[in-house]
């Protein structure tokens, strides 16, 4: 075999790997999911209401059934979840790392995480309007944020926690000392044990903690809101299929509530259209016409499956959030546009 002969094959073989390396980029993560029969969802796992192992091995929330709808739109099955509990500093490099495929884990949607020059990650739209606030005892004489001048607050190191925390208090002029953790349970267990006359955290994640405290009448949440805290789950950036896919899942879950479609009635729902042409919206929704799941990788059916697994927004919220929840907490800006909300699905048509 003559040099040029040889530098022919081998150039071709660079090229063949360049070729193949650019096809396997090209490849979604939620193909890559569907192929595996298995979401792997990354949750906090520690906060009551939102993702929270309970004493039978089994995961618990709103996070959770975020999973669930996922999994069901995307492979058709909701128990097909593997879920990874994470701390907050270890979910980024998680996604980017490709240990889970998406992350619902109660997660502040800002510029510096959805930007390419910051955390790099892509959000859905936004699941659990938050903000953040303050918890202290009852018997500390805390009435306000002014009270906490020179006082030691526990928070969670390497969140937007500990900036908004920052910010309020340097906007303020009040000096502070912050006792920093890694997670959630190490600062509600900092809090508990004194090391902090203070403790910061969202106000979701402060009503879940104080609900499994001993004596939870004797804490209070100060009424000042130091931020807004926008809940969204979110996947790596640059894989449009995935994140369009995830994008009309948490719609079709807000718009289900807008139509009434529960998980209770959606199979009659799926009936109704099946058996009458005229109803022209329902039946675009329910997959029956217009081919709409196709569109973004998922089966024309996609809002049934997702429904039948967990129900409407309005319902998840209610399970896990709900008066009769264990964390009870009002849905305010949770609720749908129509009640006064901030929560709105653009058409599904």
């Amino acid at each position: 075999m003559t040099r040029r002969a040889l530098a022919g094959l081998i150039t071709l073989g660079l090229l063949s790997s360049g070729c193949a390396s650019m096809e396997k980029g090209t490849i979604s993560r939620l193909d890559l999911i569907q192929k595996r029969g298995e979401l792997k969802c990354g949750v906090s796992g520690k906060i009551p209401g939102f993702s929270f192992l309970s004493g039978n091995g089994v995961y618990k929330g709103l996070d959770v059934d975020i999973c669930k709808a996922m999994a069901a739109a995307f492979i058709g099955n909701p128990s097909k979840v593997q879920y990874r509990p994470l701390t907050a500093p270890e979910r980024f490099t998680a996604l980017k790392t490709g240990e889970i495929d998406l992350l619902s884990r109660n997660t502040t949607f800002n510029l510096s995480r959805d930007a390419s020059g910051g955390n790099g990650v892509t959000f859905a739209p936004v699941v659990f309007h938050d903000g953040q606030g303050l918890m202290v005892r009852k018997n500390s004489g805390v009435s306000s944020i002014k009270g906490l001048s020179n006082s030691t607050i526990c928070v969670g190191s390497g969140t937007t926690t500990e900036q908004n925390l920052n910010d309020t208090f340097q906007e303020k002029n009040l000096p502070y000392k912050p006792i920093k953790y890694q997670d959630l349970n190490q600062v509600i267990a900092g809090y508990l044990q004194g090391r902090c006359k203070a403790m910061t955290s969202d106000l979701s994640q402060l009503a879940a903690a104080r609900s499994g405290f001993p004596d939870p009448q004797e804490h209070i949440i100060l009424d000042q809101i130091l931020s807004k805290e926008p809940l969204a789950p979110a996947s790596i950036d640059g894989d449009q299929k995935l994140s369009d896919a995830m994008r009309w899942v948490v719609f079709a879950l807000i718009a289900a509530e807008e139509f009434g479609i529960t998980q209770e009635n959606i199979n009659i729902k799926l009936l109704q259209a099946q058996s009458n042409e005229n109803l022209m919206s329902l039946r675009r929704f329910l997959g029956v016409d217009g081919g709409l799941g196709k569109k973004i990788g998922l089966s024309d059916d996609f809002v049934v499956k997702v429904i039948q697994a967990t129900g409407n927004y309005g319902e998840i919220y209610n399970r896990h959030l709900g008066p009769e929840s264990s964390v009870p907490i009002p849905r305010g800006l949770n609720r749908i546009y129509k009640k006064g909300g901030l929560l709105i699905s653009p058409p599904l048509k």
